[in-house]
């Protein structure tokens, strides 16, 4: 792998990524511009602050860019400075040749193109570390105060430091691209690299299936691409990792069965295609329960995977393979489908956020099914950003699936919109005790840490509302309809890959011995199963979701709730061997066909991964992903798995 040998930028602007934090100057009130790199100038150039009357001396300053070389780890070469005071230009030439930053056009009426400070204002604008106090203005004659020292520290270590792959996020990812400490090229690799070492080899997590044999030439691709245009979005030269269920056709799509290892769909199924278009590079496909059957992911091509926060216990499902992979950083993020759990469950064994979306948000084409009534596919990540940032790139109508005819004009511009750390602030939360078992000790475990997650909301500033939700025992009673639909909608789907499909039916896959044997009665009877024309199948359908969606409704109603919690799982992951059970929390999100949202709320006494699910109206994902990401921000629960450093 290539060795830059610098952690400093080299070419390109900065992606804005620094927090928003106040900036002072010498005692008067001017805009907060200064402030302000990870927001546009557009935005905060009406905006005034009261500014704090210290000024900071040279030596001041020389000494905390010091520091913040000497915690990144990177030689300090500035040129001395002296002085009582500092100007905010010459603080801007030492920090360009500091850093050897390239220079950008300059852009402010009060910044001269020939002085001999305008390069180095431009490129710290466009570097981020010192924006205008306006769209305009730049104020260089200002005085540098010792509360602007403790910003530049910050935005110059989080500059300078060099890359870590470990928990790095979508936007780390970008930023470390657009300063040249990493390629996509260089990052596939040190993916590859993880995957096979632990993965492949050492604690042998089980996770990944098929690595894709392109994914370094396309990340090539991807950097002269942005070498010459710049990045399409934030997805750009991004390794993700899909659950092989996913139609891809450049690698099989195996439902995880022997009887599929060969098949390979002549077309990506819509998700897919559209990271894809986003710069996505599909890094290679993971394991799952066979045909998406079950929830501890084990299948006959691709065996058992293997919890990352303790080996001898289940992944969840049927989404495990992603689940497990991204926990263990294996890509930056992943794509799992969810019939009645199957993203929120191993999204909360595995520490991530995982969202369930509205039926019809995303579509479902190409997808291999278990149950359309239920079915959909979605993100897994390890932050709420990143499986936002995901659902942006994969929403959207698709002629192909009638369903995603309902998200139309339903859609933000972006779900990152609602990034919003203080979203919990005044939002009502329904807490209904039934949601939350505890007579059963692996209940109990889990129950504690939601029990606390609840105290957590309230002081991040939730209201908790005690709710009891309508017609919960009826509800429960019914069954999920992948035991109806399998069958004819397998069919479909190996009736759509032509004459090329390995089988051509149910009957015909289980004629031929080749799947998993555990499953055989379970595949035996959906084969029964002659028509969907029937009384019984129509009544599930219909009063089964009415009644979800009507009670649901009701009850955030009449209490004015943003949206109902309770664990996505009331047990933890069990042991290997010992069976999985999960409770039937998370069947409220299918039947209903309303969005949810899991993100981590911590571990149980024995160090496993709880999660606490979110459950809101159709097509609110956003407010959602706000109360989410509140949650995680003022928490940071998330924690990597240990085995896989």
């Amino acid at each position: 792998m290539t060795n830059h040998g610098s952690v400093f930028r080299k070419s390109g602007a900065l992606l804005m990524a620094s927090a928003v934090i106040a900036a002072t100057w010498g005692g008067t009130t001017v805009p907060s511009a200064f402030a302000a790199a990870a927001t546009p100038a557009s935005k905060t150039s009406t905006a005034t602050i009261t500014l704090a009357k210290t000024p900071a001396s040279a030596a001041t300053f020389l000494g905390a860019m010091e520091e913040a070389a000497t915690l990144a780890g990177v030689p300090f070469t500035m040129d001395k400075l002296s002085g009582t005071t500092i100007k905010r230009k010459d603080v801007a030439v030492a920090l360009q040749q500091w850093l050897k930053l390239d220079p950008a056009t300059i852009s402010f009426k009060d910044v001269p193109e020939q002085a001999d400070y305008a390069d180095a204002v431009a490129s710290l604008n466009a570097a981020g570390l010192m924006k205008g106090y306006t769209d305009t203005l730049f104020l260089p004659n200002a005085i540098l105060t010792e509360n602007d020292v403790t910003v530049l520290k910050d935005r110059v270590y989080n500059y300078i430091k060099p890359f870590v792959l470990e928990e790095a996020t979508i936007m780390d990812l970008q930023t470390a691209m657009t300063q040249g400490k990493l390629t996509s090229k260089e990052l596939v690799q040190q993916y590859l690299d993880r995957i096979e070492k632990y993965d492949d080899q050492g604690v042998s997590i089980n996770a990944v299936l098929t690595i894709n044999p392109d994914a370094l030439q396309i990340a090539e691709q991807l950097d002269a691409e942005r070498a010459a245009q710049g990045a399409r979005g934030p997805l750009h030269g991004i390794p993700i990792l899909v659950k092989d269920n996913f139609d891809t056709n450049d690698m099989p799509t195996t439902a995880g069965c022997i009887c599929l290892k060969d098949s390979i769909p002549a077309h990506d199924a819509e998700q897919v295609k559209k990271l894809k278009a986003a710069g996505a590079i599909i890094l290679g496909k993971t394991n799952l329960h066979e045909f998406a059957f079950g929830i501890t992911t084990s299948s006959s091509l691709g065996g058992q995977t293997l919890n990352p926060y303790a080996l001898d216990h289940y992944p969840g499902g049927s989404s495990g393979g992603t689940g497990a992979a991204i926990a263990s950083n294996f890509a930056a993020a992943g794509l799992g489908t969810d019939t009645g759990g199957s993203i929120r469950i191993p999204s909360s064994f595995n520490s991530l956020v995982g969202i369930r979306p509205t039926i019809g948000l995303s579509s479902r084409e190409g997808i291999i099914p278990l149950a359309l009534t239920q079915d959909v596919g979605g993100p897994m990540a390890r932050t709420v950003s990143d499986a936002a940032i995901m659902l942006d790139a994969t929403v959207g109508y698709d002629k192909k699936d009638v369903s995603t005819a309902y998200a139309v004009g339903k859609i933000p511009s972006s779900y990152t919109d609602f990034l919003d750390v203080n979203g919990l602030k005044g939002a009502r939360i329904g807490v209904a005790p039934e949601l939350i078992p505890s007579t059963k000790a692996e209940e109990k475990a889990v129950a504690d840490v939601i029990h606390n997650a609840v105290e957590e909301l309230k002081s991040l500033g939730a209201t908790a509302v005690p709710i009891s939700i309508p017609n919960l025992t009826e509800i429960n009673k019914y069954p999920s309809l992948s035991g109806y639909e399998f069958k004819f909608q397998l069919n479909d789907y190996l009736d759509s890959l032509g004459e090329e499909a390995p089988y051509h039916s149910l009957s015909e896959i289980i004629a031929s011995g080749e799947f998993d044997k555990a499953q055989e009665q379970s595949m035996k009877a959906r084969d029964a199963r002659e028509t969907l024309d029937t009384t019984e199948y129509k009544d599930i359908v219909l009063k089964r979701t009415q009644v979800t969606r009507e009670s649901l409704l009701k009850v955030m109603a009449d209490h004015n709730l943003d949206a109902i919690i309770y664990p996505t799982s009331t047990q933890a992951a069990g042991l290997i061997g010992e069976g999985q059970t999960s409770g039937g929390n998370n069947r409220l999100s299918p039947f209903s066909g309303f969005p949810a949202i899991t993100v981590p709320a911590g571990f149980t006494t024995d160090g496993l991964p709880v999660g606490i699910e979110f459950l809101g109206r159709a097509f609110d994902e956003g407010t959602l992903i706000k109360l989410a990401y509140s949650y995680e921000q003022g928490t940071h629960h998330r924690q990597a798995p240990e085995l896989t450093p």
